[in-house]
């Protein structure tokens, strides 16, 4: 069995409500501590998926579950499974950088390279062996980051001489150059200003034509502009995160069905 053709198949013949990812009693530990305990979650394709909830609750843990990232943390162990498109990412014949090259991923902070604007988009196609045009590709991943127009006349200038929501935007353009199908965004607008971020949530939108993004957010107003579904977690007495509760957003937001969600939503949480 090929298995990158096999992580990357999907049915564009379904509608939204495919189910594109998936974790089944996920378990995160690092060292004897255990993070989020039995989490059990799906993500449709083509839809924004906000996870929300108080600070320490696990949600980028949850997050670098998708794309592996808890394998670069030494102590870090990870039981259960997370699904893409059917298979397991923790298989032990399944390759991490082919995962984080279909799953990419967008940090809190902007962090281009030391490079020029068009190297940091270059970059990962070129480690990757692409074969196309790069010039094409950096130029149509920058427009979909609605980014070419400030800077299609400045690729040379170093990436880090953009604003700080260029620069997230440019983070953006690298992430999708590389062709993925889910984007992971651990809180990208915390360190932007309200233009900028207005910016990233105007992106987001018209990124899921074609992507399937998760969003780590603090911001509840934040997850009602932009996310299609939400999931709250919240931390149990063994300081382990755990999902309360997940569906539409508005209805979370609006009508949740647990206590717990009401409670944090309306700023009775404590």
């Amino acid at each position: 069995m090929n298995r990158e053709n096999e992580l990357t198949k999907t049915n564009n013949s379904q509608s939204n409500d495919q189910v594109i990812l998936s974790t089944r009693d996920l378990n995160v530990y690092y060292g004897t501590f255990r993070a989020i305990k039995d989490i059990n979650l799906e993500v449709k394709k083509n839809q924004v998926l906000a996870l929300i909830g108080p600070s320490g609750c696990g949600k980028s843990t949850v997050l670098r579950c998708f794309n592996r990232m808890n394998d670069l943390i030494m102590s870090a162990k990870v039981e259960g499974s997370v699904l893409y498109n059917g298979n397991n990412l923790y298989s032990p014949d399944v390759d991490a950088a082919e995962i984080r090259s279909r799953i990419g991923m967008v940090f809190q902070k902007p962090n281009p390279f030391p490079k020029s604007i068009y190297d940091n988009v270059a970059f990962g196609l070129k480690i990757n062996g692409y074969q196309g045009d790069i010039e094409e590709a950096v130029e149509r991943s920058l427009k979909r980051a609605a980014l070419w127009n400030e800077v299609k006349d400045r690729l040379k200038d170093n990436g880090l001489t953009l604003s700080g929501g260029q620069q997230q935007r440019l983070c953006i353009a690298r992430a999708l150059a590389i062709e993925p199908d889910i984007i992971l965004m651990d809180e990208p607008c915390s360190s932007l200003d309200p233009i900028a971020t207005l910016a990233i949530e105007e992106l987001i939108r018209d990124l899921i034509s074609k992507y399937t993004i998760i969003i780590v957010t603090h911001n509840m107003q934040q997850a009602a502009r932009v996310s299609d579904e939400t999931a709250f977690l919240m931390v149990g007495e063994d300081r382990a995160g755990y999902l309360v509760e997940t569906g539409d957003t508005q209805q979370i937001l609006t009508n949740p069905k647990e206590e717990r969600t009401e409670a944090y939503i309306t700023g009775r949480f404590s």
